[in-house]
């Protein structure tokens, strides 16, 4: 299941070196956390959120077909706070 995300996500980005998922388990369920370069980011998520929804349905399935339950969260680092004047 990992190997997959990490195929489809590859296809996605400019900096597929940057890719990192992070795999943690949740009672029956199983959560990729994915860490990408900050430029890829708009990509991953898409217009409206639809990339990252078709890449979490997508594994969804497939996980349905094996019985198991999966569930995808794009990691997003928090921004440095900004100085205040």
């Amino acid at each position: 299941m990992k190997d997959t995300l990490l195929y489809l996500v590859t296809a996605l980005v400019d900096h597929p070196e940057a890719i990192e998922i992070e795999e943690k388990m949740d009672g029956d369920a199983t959560i990729y956390i994915l860490h990408v370069h900050p430029d890829d980011m708009g990509r991953v998520i898409g217009k409206s959120g639809r990339i990252i929804r078709a890449v979490r349905d997508l594994m969804k399935i497939i996980a349905a077909k094996r019985d198991q339950f999966v569930d995808v969260e794009l990691f997003e680092e928090p921004e440095p706070p900004q100085p205040t004047p």
